[in-house]
């Protein structure tokens, strides 16, 4: 806001989030943005976990693995689409055995009714 126009600081970017939270009548911090960018990376199929401890400066990757907790809407979506692939794999016909093995023989290895 000021001139001569420098990189922000630390102390800076806490200060202007105390006015930030001043205005709003919120509580937000540096760590909490800090922690939400952190979940959002966690998240990243295209970004590797030691990538992420990395750019957070943990020296364990076990610090790193609080982040990989789900949501509560990402266990229910994942929850559901294990449904309806239980319900697709239950509706497909059984696979038929590869050419020389005898089906009877089969059905009863794996108990199927012949």
């Amino acid at each position: 806001m000021r001139r001569p126009y420098r990189p922000l600081t630390y102390h800076g970017a806490h200060r202007m989030f105390e006015r930030v939270n001043a205005t709003l009548g919120t509580n937000w911090t540096l760590h909490d943005l800090r922690h939400s960018a952190a979940s959002r990376m966690a998240r990243d199929g295209q970004l590797s976990l030691t990538d992420v401890q990395w750019v957070l400066g943990h020296a364990h990757l076990t610090t790193t693995e609080i982040y990989l907790t789900p949501t509560r809407d990402e266990v229910i979506e994942g929850v559901l689409a294990h449904h309806a692939r239980q319900s697709r794999v239950r509706e497909a016909p059984p696979p038929q055995p590869a050419p020389g093995y005898d089906p009877k023989s089969l059905s009863v290895l794996f108990g199927r009714p012949s």
